[in-house]
């Protein structure tokens, strides 16, 4: 029996009168065309944002059904005309990641061949968005699945702190990147007692840009944190110190050239010896700025496996800090990230509502969330009236 997941759907926009014809018709896209909200139903999660977005835009949410076949084969549904019309898509990535994705893919091209006029994918938190760079023998994973929903018929995104900004350049149409920042500086003034007494502190010099961004809007010292006990995406390897294949000539056991000129002008000569490349060496962990007697506020934009978050914390309260809070947009929160959490010395864990994480809640009250529905029903009602997206991006640095 195939199990079936049921968006709470109904028409959404009033159309408004167009003129009319001879014989009884309308003329058809005199004034610009209506749009639809649909939720991609991949979690009760996904349905919820989907409806408050959508009474922010004083719309209803479009009928569709997403449901897995027998065989686990996504299908969709759609249950109203489209033709025309502008098309979003709001879709939450829960813990099963590819299942989210078919049904984004599937919808996409179900909403193109009813003739939808654009398709545009409300997007929070990009998946596979690590996985942006290349590691040894491996692929960019983000462009691939950019491409694919290019070919599926989106004709935009929209989508917010992408784990690195280059990601945009992946795609063949626009998308937005929101921040989430502002809303997380408002609950830092508003629910953290005497946050001036606070310091921003980054993982990492990597997250040493999005901190300086923090500490400047909210008028606070930063600090940073370096040495062995942190290992940031910039020191996994990359394959580039992989030893060569072995390949041996037959009656060619290889020469060793002399140095200088004679080096250089066979610097591909068979039996070489390249200079050896020195290996890093981190220093002993380092806190660069004064935590003592503070409140520790650290930033990120993912927050997902967790022992680095409470290795921090605990090297904070070493060295002072009475409070310590984490910042985060997207909360992945996998694995045991809520029991460890609640066991360790950090106070409070603040996310917004990009990703599903209710479960999370339940099990670590140490976690909260910040509801960024505004910034999306917004963004939706700016991209189908064809107005600027600069008042959304006010205040906000490059490198935020």
């Amino acid at each position: 029996m195939p199990i079936r997941r049921f968006g709470a759907h109904k028409s959404l926009v009033a159309y408004s009168q167009t003129p009319k014809l001879s014989y009884g018709y309308r003329k058809m896209n005199v004034s610009r065309s209506g749009y639809r909200v649909f939720s991609a139903n991949s979690s009760t999660a996904c349905i919820e944002l989907a409806k408050k977005i959508t009474e922010r835009l004083g719309v209803e949410l479009g009928k569709s059904v997403v449901y897995q076949g027998s065989n686990s084969e996504t299908k969709v549904d759609v249950k109203e005309s489209v033709r025309g019309q502008d098309i979003f898509i709001i879709q939450t990535i829960p813990r099963d990641v590819n299942t989210a994705i078919m049904e984004l893919l599937v919808m996409a091209y179900a909403l193109k061949t009813n003739c939808a006029k654009n398709i545009i994918g409300v997007i929070p938190y990009f998946p596979y968005s690590k996985q942006c760079k290349m590691r040894k023998r491996g692929s960019i994973v983000c462009k691939l699945l950019a491409s694919m929903l290019a070919k599926a018929g989106l004709t935009h995104i929209i989508t917010m702190d992408l784990h690195q900004k280059e990601i945009q350049g992946f795609f063949s149409f626009p998308v937005d990147n929101l921040r989430a920042s502002p809303f997380l500086i408002q609950y830092i003034q508003e629910e953290i007692p005497d946050y001036r007494n606070a310091v921003i502190v980054a993982r990492s010099p990597s997250a040493a840009k999005r901190a300086q961004s923090y500490a400047e809007r909210l008028r606070l010292g930063l600090a940073v944190m370096h040495g062995e006990a942190h290992h940031s995406e910039l020191d996994m390897p990359d394959g580039r110190q992989s030893p060569p294949l072995s390949r041996t000539t037959p009656g060619h056991t290889g020469l060793e050239l002399p140095s200088g000129e004679g080096r250089r002008r066979h610097s591909s000569f068979p039996g070489l010896d390249l200079p050896m490349m020195m290996a890093k060496e981190k220093p002993p962990i380092t806190v660069v700025g004064d935590v003592g007697g503070r409140i520790a506020i650290i930033v990120d934009d993912i927050i997902d496996d967790v022992e680095d978050f409470v290795a921090t914390a605990e090297i904070l309260k070493e060295r002072g800090a009475y409070k310590i809070y984490i910042m985060a947009t997207h909360g992945l929160l996998s694995a045991d990230a809520p029991r460890l959490i609640e066991d360790s010395a950090i106070d409070e864990v603040v996310v917004t509502n990009t990703v599903p994480h209710e479960v999370q809640k339940l099990q670590c009250p140490k976690i909260k969330t910040v509801d960024v529905s505004m910034i999306l029903a917004e963004a939706i009602r700016r991209t189908h009236n064809g107005e600027s997206m600069a008042y959304l991006f006010r205040n906000i640095a490059v490198d935020d």
